[in-house]
């Protein structure tokens, strides 16, 4: 199966549904919730989209350039940018685009917190703490398994310690916000992250792309390896995260005033009753 072809078979549909289920919802009027609309929606995916492809670009031509990983020529279109063909930067863009919908959708649906938010009460503050120390944890032994030079360990470590990060920043930033939403969290995390690791697990069946046996740990599902469920474990974290976080009002407070004042100059924010930009 050539990568065009996967991405046609697998992201294409989720992304035509969601687009009608998106267009559907604003015919019958369906907004955000108030907690949640802090800004213009179309706004906060766009951004999202522009952070995975600028983040993601550099680390994943590394991983193609030490053959961590790589595409099978003849699958791919043969217009590469870096050491990456450019079907790979365009399932940067679907995999954020569909993640993110699909929160949206549900968000307008799922049953959230109903009682004032209290970030100085004292289980507010040890979701966020324990959060940040729990990912911050993992960050660290990540970075002392790459520095080891475990040759197995070495696409783990390299994805971890990429994608830890920001995920530490987000709960440092917001934990307790995330711990707030957990309902929405885990219904938008689990199927995207699901439906990600079942389509991978074709494309690896297919030899759409390889990766390299050394350069892993050799736990795999079938033929799906470890390291491509934490992967789409982590990257729908980041999209899921990052998303509730610039939505939700109670983040509005903590972001830096230099920030807010920064981002209206360019788009008012929206009232809690209203609804522009919906996606």
């Amino acid at each position: 199966m050539t990568y065009f072809a996967f991405l046609l078979k697998f992201l294409g549909p989720p992304l035509v549904i969601l687009g009608l289920l998106t267009w559907w919802d604003a015919r019958k009027g369906r907004r955000m919730p108030a907690a949640l609309n802090s800004w213009p929606t179309w706004l906060v995916i766009v951004g999202h989209i522009i952070v995975a492809v600028l983040y993601t670009t550099p680390w994943d031509n590394y991983l193609v350039a030490t053959r961590v990983w790589w595409y099978e020529p003849d699958l791919v279109s043969g217009l590469i940018i870096g050491w990456v063909p450019i079907e790979e930067y365009i399932f940067f863009v679907l995999q954020t685009l569909m993640t993110s919908l699909w929160l949206i959708w549900l968000a307008k649906r799922v049953r959230l917190p109903g009682a004032p938010f209290e970030p100085q009460a004292r289980r507010a503050r040890r979701a966020r703490w324990g959060f940040t120390a729990l990912f911050g944890a993992l960050w660290v032994a990540s970075l002392v398994l790459l520095l080891s030079g475990w040759r197995p360990g070495t696409y783990l470590a390299l994805e971890l310690v990429w994608a830890l990060l920001p995920i530490l920043l987000q709960v440092a930033f917001g934990g307790d916000i995330l711990w707030r939403y957990r309902n929405l969290v885990m219904a938008a995390l689990i199927p995207a992250w699901l439906y990600l690791c079942m389509a991978d697990f074709l494309a690896i069946g297919l030899g759409t792309w390889i990766i390299a046996p050394d350069q892993s740990v050799g736990i795999n599902l079938g033929h799906l390896p470890l390291e491509e469920i934490v992967f789409f474990l982590v990257t729908n974290m980041l999209v899921v995260f990052g998303t509730i976080l610039v939505l939700a009002q109670e983040s509005q407070a903590r972001a830096p005033a230099a920030l807010r004042n920064f981002l209206h100059r360019f788009v008012a924010s929206p009232s809690p009753t209203a609804a522009p930009g919906d996606a």
